[in-house]
């Protein structure tokens, strides 16, 4: 027998319209608390009542998304908190456009 490579894969379904609390995002995530919390601030992810402690935070299913991209951003381009949101908010505002742009040509086709 070879030496061989195994990945195992887990993740977390979430339904449409379901919440994940505070402690379930960072365990889903893998993140500790202070940097779901740090996060928050920045606005990255923003919990369903805001007014509420920190404790009692719920989060929307796709918050899960939302810290896996802004991880992902910081491992892969080492830049900090804030330089991760401003790039995530790019990013939707490129998403939304070429949605714009999508929905404008289809129009134009018919």
């Amino acid at each position: 027998m070879g030496n061989e490579v195994i990945n195992i894969v887990s993740g977390v379904i979430v339904e449409e319209g379901e919440s994940v609390s505070f402690s379930s995002l960072c365990r889903y995530c893998s993140v500790p608390a202070e940097q779901v919390i740090g996060m928050v601030d920045q606005g990255i992810i923003e919990p369903l009542e805001p007014q509420v402690t920190s404790t009692y935070w719920q989060f929307s299913g796709d918050s899960i998304i939302r810290v896996q991209e802004a991880i992902r951003l910081q491992r892969d381009l080492g830049i900090n908190l804030p330089g991760t949101a401003l790039a995530l908010e790019l990013l939707d505002e490129v998403k939304a456009l070429r949605q714009q742009v999508s929905s404008l040509q289809r129009g134009s086709v018919l």
